[in-house]
């Protein structure tokens, strides 16, 4: 029989979501020495997963020894971001019809901001941001409303890991300035990308609350028509689709 927890969990299987968890944490690479200190699990224990993980292909022991997040995760994962950004479609497809622009979902992924989700605006002049395209979270809406979801800290260990480019010359380049953004972007509870990614393109962008990893959805175009008058539209009309988008991942049991 499965070892259980008070909870009724299953409790080897919790251990294993700690330890890839911890692993996520670390920037997809730690040593065994560092997840001994994250984890109150005995030594014994993590080596008996790690080694199930590494047959399984969820995990790798590189040459210095370190575990690293293995190809495994990536069927796995692709096949979850497909699903979620399915779900968020038909919210995503209402934002264009009530805005006139672009709507995008993207998630946190290795550092980066990934689209996994797109409603694209009818007009020929749009922004052309394809699903399966990854950016730099500090120079684009959706990975400002990413970060901000974070840590000071988390956030400096991901620039430093992924870097800083300068798209344009509107882009945040220092982390202390990405850091003053940021705590602008919780007290209003939007970001805006204002020519950073792309010279013309402004975006909105707002965080999904509770979702199972750090999401933004966006709406974005040319700047012409995407100005104050559309800013007023665009916050509260943001705002209803990601708290459905919410109400969808987490169904009340």
């Amino acid at each position: 029989m499965a070892e259980r927890t008070a909870g009724s969990g299953v409790q080897s299987v919790e251990r294993v979501f700690e330890l890839l968890e911890l692993i996520t944490a670390a920037g997809g690479q730690v040593m065994l020495s560092e997840l001994a200190a994250s984890t109150e699990l005995p030594l014994p224990t993590i080596h008996r997963l790690l080694r199930t993980l590494v047959a399984k292909g969820y995990i790798r022991q590189l040459a210095n020894r370190r575990y690293a997040l293995g190809p495994g995760l990536i069927r796995l994962g692709t096949a979850a971001s497909k699903q979620l950004g399915a779900l968020a479609g038909a919210q995503l497809r209402a934002l264009v019809d009530q805005l006139g622009e672009t709507a995008n979902m993207a998630v946190l992924d290795a550092d980066m901001a990934l689209y996994i989700a797109q409603a694209p605006s009818k007009h020929s002049m749009r922004m052309f941001t394809e699903v399966g395209r990854r950016a730099h979270t500090h120079a684009t809406g959706v990975g400002k409303a990413i970060l901000a979801q974070l840590s000071d800290d988390a956030v400096r260990a991901i620039v430093a890991r992924a870097g800083m480019p300068t798209p344009t010359t509107m882009s945040i380049g220092s982390v202390n300035d990405l850091l003053a953004d940021l705590a602008r972007i919780r007290e209003r509870g939007y970001s805006i990308d204002d020519g950073e990614q792309e010279i013309g393109v402004r975006c909105f962008a707002m965080a999904v609350p509770d979702a199972p990893t750090p999401t933004a959805v966006s709406v974005s175009g040319p700047v012409s028509r995407v100005d104050d008058a559309f800013a007023e539209l665009a916050i509260p009309a943001l705002r209803a689709a990601v708290e459905s988008i919410s109400q969808d991942l987490n169904p009340v049991a």
